[in-house]
C-alpha cells in the first residue's frame, strides 16, 4: 500500500503547487493502509515519512492488530503449548522435560493466563524481580529468561505479538550487581545438629552432601558398586542423577548430572566408612530405571533400562521423589534449628567452604565442585577465600642503596 501524506491533498492546485488539507498541521502526518490477518482494512499513522515507509516495507499482513495464528486474547499458555508441540521434532527427551519443568514452575505461574500480546517490559522486569526475591540462582534466572525470550521471539515471527519485550532488557546488567554468594552456609555445629535429627537410614545421604559436595539428585541416584564409588582409587564418581518425568519415562530415570558436571571427588575416609556401614545396615534396593546418561535415545526409540542398586529409597523400596524429600527435609531442618534458607544444597556450600578455609587451592575446589569454570567458584565463595599476608617493601629492598634512608635514620 502507498504511504499517504495527510497534510496535503493528492491533486495539486491550478498553479501546480500542493494544496494543504483540512488536517494540515494536526496529528500524525503519514498514514499506511493495509489488510490485517483477517482481511480487514486497517491503518497505522506515523510522524515521520521514513518510519512509515520502513513499516510499510514489512510483510503486509504481519502487522495486523489480530495475530495470524490466534486471536488477540490468546494467552501465553495457549501459544506456548502450540510452540512446544511444533518444536518437539528432533528435540532430546531430557531437553523437553527441562522445558516442561521450567514452564510449569517458573513461567506459567506468572504469565500463563495473560494475553501474550499484553506482556510488557514492566511485566518481565517484575517477573525477574520476583525470581530474585525467591533467591533463584543467577544461572537459573538466565535460563528462564532465555526460554521466555525464545517463546516471544517465535510469537513475533508468527505475528502473534507486535514486539518482544525481552529485547529491551539487559539481563546481564541487572544481574551484575547481584552476588553469587549463598545466602546462608551452615557451620560445623549446624551440620552436627542436622545429623542428630536425620533418621539413620538417610544419614549417609547427608554425608554425601556435606562430605563430597553432591547435589540432591546425585545423592538420590547414587548406586552401590564401582560406578559411583571406587574404594581402590578412593574416589566418589559423579556420573548420574535421579530425575522424574511421567510422560516421557513413566516416572523415575537416570540422567547426567546438572550441566554435564560429570567428575570425581576424593573419597573422605569418614564418608567411606559411613557408606560402608549404610550398605551393611540398609542393603541397596535394585530398581529398574531408564538410563540416558550415555545420551538421549532417538525419537521413537525407548531408553535403555538398567537394574540400579540404589542406596536410598523410601519405606516401600521406591526411589525418593525430590518433592517427597523436600517435605521430610523441611521437618529435619526445623528440628535442627536451621533457617528457611537451609536446603540440602547448603551442605554443598559447607563442603566448599571447608575446603577453602583449610587452604585448598582454588582449582582443586573447582574440580571438587565440578564447576564449569574457576570464575563461578571464585564468585560464589569470594567471602570465604582467606586474605594472604601481603608482603611489603619488595621493590624497595631491591632498589635501595647499600645504606638506605631507613637505615641512616635508625643510626642517627
Amino acid at each position: 500500500m502507498p504511504v499517504d501524506d495527510l497534510w496535503y491533498l493528492k491533486k495539486p492546485g491550478p498553479d501546480g503547487k500542493r494544496r494543504p488539507s483540512k488536517r494540515h498541521g494536526q496529528g500524525k502526518r503519514w498514514r499506511v493502509r493495509f489488510e490485517d490477518a483477517t482481511g480487514k482494512p486497517s491503518t497505522r499513522f506515523f510522524d515521520r515519512k521514513t518510519d512509515a515507509e520502513e513499516w510499510d516495507r514489512r510483510p503486509r499482513v504481519s502487522e495486523a492488530e489480530q495475530p495470524v495464528v490466534s486471536g488477540p486474547r490468546t494467552t501465553f499458555r495457549a501459544y506456548t503449548e502450540r510452540w512446544q508441540t511444533s518444536r518437539q521434532i528432533g528435540q532430546a527427551l531430557d531437553y523437553r522435560r527441562h522445558i516442561d519443568a521450567r514452564l510449569r514452575h517458573h513461567l506459567y505461574p506468572y504469565f500463563a493466563d495473560r494475553p501474550i500480546m499484553a506482556i510488557t517490559v514492566t511485566d518481565v522486569l517484575e517477573w525477574i524481580t520476583h525470581l530474585m526475591a525467591k533467591n533463584v540462582a543467577q544461572s537459573s534466572i538466565r535460563t528462564y529468561f532465555d526460554l521466555l525470550n525464545m517463546i516471544l521471539n517465535a510469537a513475533l515471527v508468527d505475528r502473534v505479538v507486535l514486539e518482544n519485550p525481552c529485547k529491551a532488557i539487559r539481563l546481564s546488567a541487572i544481574l551484575r550487581g547481584v552476588s553469587r554468594a549463598p545466602k546462608w552456609v551452615p557451620t560445623t555445629e549446624d551440620v552436627r545438629a542436622l545429623f542428630a535429627v536425620v533418621p539413620d537410614e538417610y544419614r549417609a545421604a547427608v554425608w554425601l552432601g556435606a562430605g563430597a559436595g553432591l547435589r540432591l539428585g546425585e545423592v538420590l541416584g547414587f548406586e552401590d558398586g564401582t560406578r559411583c564409588l571406587d574404594r581402590d582409587l578412593q574416589e566418589v564418581r559423579v556420573v548420574q542423577q535421579l530425575r522424574f518425568h511421567r510422560a516421557e519415562f513413566g516416572g523415575f530415570y537416570l540422567a547426567p548430572p546438572k550441566s554435564g558436571s560429570v567428575g570425581s571427588v576424593d573419597l573422605d575416609d569418614d564418608v567411606a566408612a559411613v557408606l560402608g556401614e549404610h550398605v551393611r545396615k540398609y542393603p541397596p534396593v535394585t530398581v529398574e530405571l531408564p538410563d540416558i546418561t550415555a545420551g538421549t535415545p532417538d525419537p521413537g526409540k525407548a531408553p535403555k533400562l538398567r537394574a540400579v542398586p540404589l542406596l536410598f529409597t523410601d519405606a516401600q523400596g521406591r526411589p525418593v521423589h525430590d518433592q517427597r524429600w523436600s517435605d521430610i527435609w523441611g521437618r529435619w531442618r526445623r528440628q535442627a534449628g536451621w533457617p528457611a534458607e537451609g536446603t540440602f544444597h547448603s551442605l554443598r556450600h559447607y563442603f566448599a567452604t571447608m575446603l577453602i578455609t583449610a587452604g585448598a587451592d582454588p582449582t582443586d575446589v573447582q574440580r571438587a565442585l565440578r564447576h564449569s569454570s574457576l570464575r563461578i567458584t571464585l564468585e560464589t565463595y569470594v567471602h570465604w577465600w582467606p586474605r594472604k599476608q601481603r608482603r611489603r617493601n619488595i621493590i624497595g629492598s631491591q632498589l635501595r642503596p647499600t645504606t638506605s634512608p631507613v637505615e641512616t635514620q635508625d643510626q642517627s
